[in-house]
């Protein structure tokens, strides 16, 4: 015969049932005859089981009333009834049984004394079984008092809901809120900042063990708090829990927790959202439906604290739609706020390829900005790549020179820019040189963007919203500039002959300068790396990821295509100026 489980198996979904409540019943007429007084322990039925067998440990799963007519009993004068009554008792006791009930006829007339003795010795509850009360009437009470608790729970339940819903509505809603659910688990409610210390709370507070011990709970749900460098101190439950994740690989964070200490039932819930708010409950007593309460206090509270954005996306809807109409730009900027913006290009730092992957929204979330562009391709195509490398389209994979390279390249690069748009936006798409297409944001001009980590950011001065397409042309220089000279953040500065000349002057002898070099292609990105650098080959390979023969044919072919002499520093400042203001310079 097959041993039980080492462990009790889960209680049903449905209510227990108080076994004070059976005997009660007075239809059954159960009366208890040993153990201890049900309505002191607070002892309580999951289902029924019938069972005439000497040893039913095997076949119990825990929280049982056992019924049995006493088959297996033997006659009071048998040898050693005493020995076997006692084992059979606490065999049940040992599976985890709720109580006995044994039927009075039609083996026995009374219940045998030595079982009385048995149970009594094991704390059994022992019910004694009246003739007229069959087993099956007995399961069907059981069953008819967990409906009934099953509904009382469930308007409980409903009722609660409305009262959390109602609060919810309320010119506080956070503070009723809580004070409601308080009210409805008898207890007490806390509302969790990121920082992991209560931030709003209701109800009595717990005593200052069980106030820590919820303090460590709601670490475990939201390490990103306070808290989080004190799971592995939690006791019970939830202490365990914190130091098992501790000492494991990361993983996603539990949506709830929960533990007991000193008595109080304690469980946290996080928050939706990236806020690092949770909710903390303690309770003296749990009900069944306490978890159902509280995580609706959850999802209200979740909806009550997370940023609202539904107006602010709407507005940019609507600018979005009226620029596919053909309005204008300073007409439409209105819709995104007052004032003026900084354009801000970034692109992932080279070096940083090996941390975990930035990605666009969270330089968004750092930056403050709801307004940005990923670099996604205008063909539909999936997210550009930040973290990609400028790739030479002119050498085989060992890195020789590959034939006609430069006007494969070209062609290849041109194609690029005519699809990413104009020319002059072109260089801050994609490059021919295989340089992935940065991250645009735009920000508030009183919003001071900052170097963030693994990014370099080209910054452009402020503008207004007739001005933007010119800012959009500086952050795409100014970004160039950064990687050029190797620094994570530049910010475009007006000064110098640019500040002299006329703006569209300056990009009318400019689109003149530099028609011989194509409207995209790796020609201008080139000569404007080289440039910058001082005319240095080597630094201008790396900057670029080629070759240095063929930074030098590249070099070459820009000197031949504008019949100029580039070791003349005239030449070399005329090209700077120019190579600016279409967006290849900083």
């Amino acid at each position: 015969m097959a041993d039980a489980p080492d462990t009790l198996a889960a209680a049903p979904p449905t209510p227990p049932v108080p076994l004070t409540a059976l005997l009660a019943h007075e239809e059954l007429g159960l009366r208890q005859i040993a153990g201890p007084d049900a309505a002191r322990t607070g002892a309580v039925v999951h289902w029924v089981h019938t069972s005439e067998m000497a040893d039913p440990y095997p076949y119990l799963l825990g929280g049982e009333l056992l019924l049995t007519a006493g088959v297996h009993v033997p006659a009071a004068d048998a040898d050693s009834v005493a020995d076997r009554l006692d084992a059979y008792a606490a065999r049940i006791v040992a599976a985890g049984g709720a109580a006995l009930g044994f039927g009075v006829a039609p083996v026995h007339d009374t219940v045998p004394e030595a079982l009385v003795d048995a149970c009594e010795r094991h704390g059994l509850p022992l019910l004694e079984v009246p003739p007229r009360t069959t087993f099956s009437g007995v399961a069907r009470a059981v069953w008819q008092l967990m409906a009934e608790a099953r509904h009382a729970e469930l308007r409980r339940v409903t009722q609660a809901q409305q009262g959390l819903a109602a609060a919810a509505s309320r010119p506080d809603p956070v503070p009723a809120l809580l004070r409601q659910l308080a009210a409805r688990l008898s207890g007490y409610a806390a509302l969790y900042g990121a920082d992991g210390t209560p931030a709003q709370s209701a109800g009595t507070p717990p005593e200052p063990g069980a106030g820590a011990a919820l303090g460590r709970l709601v670490g475990v749900v939201n390490p990103g708090g306070g808290t989080a460098s004190d799971e592995g101190r939690g006791t019970g439950v939830g202490g365990s829990a914190a130091r098992g994740q501790a000492e494991r690989a990361p993983r996603p964070a539990p949506a709830s927790a929960t533990d007991t200490v000193a008595g109080t039932h304690l469980a946290a819930y996080a928050l939706a959202g990236a806020h690092g708010l949770a909710l903390g409950v303690a309770t003296r007593q749990r009900e069944p439906g306490d978890h159902t309460l509280a995580g609706v206090a959850a999802v209200l509270l979740s909806l009550l604290t997370a940023p609202h954005q539904g107006a602010a996306e709407s507005a940019r809807s609507a600018a979005l739609v009226r620029l596919l109409l053909g309005a204008a730009p300073e007409d439409v900027a209105p819709l995104l706020g007052p004032g003026r913006w900084t354009v801000v290009h970034a692109r992932v730092r080279g070096g940083d390829h090996e941390r975990t992957p930035a990605t666009p929204a969270s330089l968004a979330a750092a930056l403050g900005s709801v307004l940005a562009d990923d670099g996604r391709g205008v063909d539909g195509g999936g997210a550009a790549d930040p973290r990609g490398v400028a790739r030479d389209e002119s050498t085989d994979g060992g890195g020789r020179e590959a034939g006609s390279s430069l006007e494969a390249g070209s062609s290849r690069g041109a194609g690029s820019s005519r699809e990413a748009g104009s020319g002059k936006e072109a260089e801050s798409r994609t490059t021919g040189a295989g340089t992935p297409r940065p991250v645009r944001l735009l920000l508030p001009a009183d919003r001071e963007p900052a170097p963030q980590a693994g990014w370099t950011l080209g910054v452009s001065a402020p503008a207004g919203a007739e001005a933007l397409s010119a800012a959009d042309a500086q952050a795409a220089r100014a970004l160039r500039r950064a990687e050029a000279t190797r620094v994570p953040f530049v910010r475009h500065r007006e000064t110098g002959l640019a500040g002299l000349v006329a703006p569209a002057e300056a990009d009318a002898h400019a689109r003149t300068l530099l028609a011989p070099l194509g409207d995209g292609g790796p020609l201008p990105e080139t000569l404007r790396t080289w440039l910058s650098l001082h005319g240095s080959w080597d630094r201008t390979a790396a900057a670029l990821s080629v070759h240095r023969n063929t930074v030098r044919q590249r070099v070459t072919r820009c000197a031949t295509l504008l019949d100029v002499d580039l070791d003349d520093p005239d030449v070399r400042m005329e090209l700077w100026f120019a190579l600016g203001r279409t967006g290849g310079a900083g």
